[in-house]
């Protein structure tokens, strides 16, 4: 049989558990025709690539990035970085920088909460600073900001406004009075995407080709996207710019897409304008057919949704979904063809989506058909560990994050807000994973910058290691070098490969086609010259392919 490529001497991690090592494929027509040993190459003809030993393994997929909402930060001032020990050194570090920088009508800054010691930043502290110039602080993981009182009055915002999800998105409010700290996705994001609606069609195919060359140079072949809540017309904005780019044969990423909501009353309208993304954003290279829910919030500001309280306030957080309306939902969805996705850092918000899959599941019996997935699950109750695998959920990891994430000393921040037991079980990747779930890997990333923090290897560093060190690819490293508990919980390289290759077809459905390197599937594969499965652990971030090749083409 005559092949297109034929490569011979190489040592190939496939990802198919029925063959998990190979030397030798050849491609014809963007497909794998032959994986095995070089004895089996007999009955191919082609030109034959001696790859002297080089590693190859399948195409990066990326199961939860945000590919939308990165173009909207494009070319927006992220602002800069508060680097203080109290409230008064933040207010005097922005009072020095609009000294120092006067004329704007808009200043951004980055802040990390644990900074300010439980203390509030508020409106009239910020209006005494300028009250001519909008001023924005972005807290340090994108669930909560600080707005004066010019920028609140721009957007509408007074004491009368409704909170969206209460106790999960809402108004700071003192006395009935808001005080111009808002938290979470549903109250927050038309802030942070401020400004996106003007961008040209011409800035966003800019923003998308970055992405683009970044994805080629690292090997990721697939992502899901997991969108922009609040702002599904720019989100949509940015698709229809992909489905031009792949009706032009520009577009060598495989996008698993979504429409995204932040509350129950959303699911009528957001059904149908999922079945309308389905059908609209259908190319060769962009699918859209799944429900993405900001089902909680974050640990470290108290908006993750607990079984368990918090152990600093005794509060438990709030679901934006509980359990019976989780099920209704997957009613619905499994009646449509649909798919669900959710944002679920704490074990509340996971268990309410556990439950509510049991509960769809005996009412629908064998008819049942949803693709359903918990991100992050930063915190798990034990009672909960081995459901994602009964239930047939699937379980994604950011494991960068893994290291204990960003912003002061990771282990006593967690101890404060968990207590000593829970703080050293956070991040139960491999307890998952031994209990047979299908567990996938992602970089949750919601700014290209300098795609530092999108890189696959630096997951798989941290994921193996959890923790971070100096030989560690990082762009700021805010996180304290050290080993993070639960040192039990690391993956192996092998682990990591597949997380980040089958098991991510599995989670996007397209396990048939891609994810492993086997006969009849996409030839999507990554060489490097290096052994992944023998190189050493800390450091493994700086790995890089030296080709990358998509539906049998090399793009890099």
């Amino acid at each position: 049989m005559k092949a297109d490529k034929i490569i011979k001497n190489a040592k190939i991690f496939t990802s198919n558990k029925d063959m998990p090592q190979a030397t030798a494929l050849a491609v014809k027509d963007g497909k794998f025709i032959y994986v095995g040993d070089e004895s089996g190459l007999s009955d191919y003809e082609g030109d034959v690539t001696d790859f002297n030993g080089k590693f190859i393994m399948p195409g990066i997929i990326d199961s939860h990035v945000h590919v939308t909402m990165s173009v909207g930060f494009e070319y927006k001032d992220m602002g800069e970085y508060i680097m203080c020990d109290s409230k008064k050194g933040a207010l005097d570090f922005i009072a020095d920088y609009i000294k120092n920088n006067p004329g704007k009508t808009c200043y951004n800054f980055l802040l990390e909460r644990v900074f300010l010691h439980g203390e509030e930043i508020t409106k009239e502290d910020l209006d005494a600073i300028s009250g001519d110039s909008e001023i924005m602080i972005l807290e340090g993981e994108a669930h909560s900001i600080w707005a004066n009182s010019k920028l609140l009055e721009r957007h509408g915002i007074t004491d009368d406004i409704i909170d969206p999800v209460p106790g999960l998105s809402y108004y700071v409010r003192k006395d009935g009075h808001i005080t111009g700290n808002i938290f979470e996705a549903a109250a927050e994001t038309p802030f942070l995407i401020d400004g996106a609606e003007k961008l040209t069609d011409e800035q966003i195919d800019a923003a998308l080709k970055r992405w683009i060359d970044f994805s080629e140079n690292a090997g990721v072949v697939g992502v899901f996207d997991a969108g922009i809540p609040e702002c599904n017309d720019f989100h949509e904005r940015v698709y229809k710019r992909l489905k031009k780019m792949d009706e032009k044969g520009e577009l060598p990423v495989y996008i698993d897409g979504c429409y995204v909501i932040t509350q129950p009353r959303q699911v009528p309208e957001a059904i149908e304008n999922l079945k309308r993304f389905k059908s609209e954003y259908n190319t060769k290279h962009l699918k859209v057919h799944t429900l993405k829910i900001f089902n909680d919030g974050t640990l470290k500001i108290g908006t993750a949704a607990l079984v368990t309280p918090y152990e600093d306030t005794g509060e438990k957080g709030t679901a934006a979904f509980n359990k019976d309306q989780i099920a209704d939902l997957l009613m619905q969805l499994n009646e449509a063809g649909l798919d669900l996705h959710l944002h679920t850092v704490g074990e509340g918000a996971s268990r309410n989506v556990l439950d509510g899959v049991e509960i769809a599941k005996k009412k629908l019996g064998d008819k049942y058909n949803v693709k359903v997935t918990c991100a992050h699950l930063e915190i798990q109750d034990d009672a909960d560990i081995d459901r994602f695998a009964k239930l047939g959920v699937n379980a994604n990891y950011t494991p960068w994050w893994h290291a204990g994430n960003m912003g002061g000393n990771p282990y006593d921040t967690w101890r404060v807000l968990l207590g000593e037991s829970r703080a050293k079980k956070m991040y139960r990747c491999k307890s998952v994973w031994k209990s047979g779930a299908n567990v996938t890997w992602s970089c949750d990333d919601i700014h290209y910058g300098d795609f530092n923090n999108w890189s696959p290897y630096l997951s798989m560093e941290v994921g193996m290691t959890r923790w971070i060190n100096k030989n560690t690819r990082a762009a700021e490293l805010n996180w304290t070098v050290g080993s993070y508990p639960s040192s039990d919980e690391q993956m192996s390289i092998e682990e990591m490969i597949i997380g980040y290759t089958i098991n991510g077809a599995k989670q996007l459905g397209i396990e048939d086609t891609k994810g492993s390197i086997e006969v009849g599937k996409d030839a999507d594969f990554i060489v490097f010259d290096n052994d992944l499965l023998t190189a050493k652990k800390e450091g493994f971030s700086h790995n890089k392919p030296t080709a990358v090749y998509f539906c049998g083409e090399i793009r890099k």
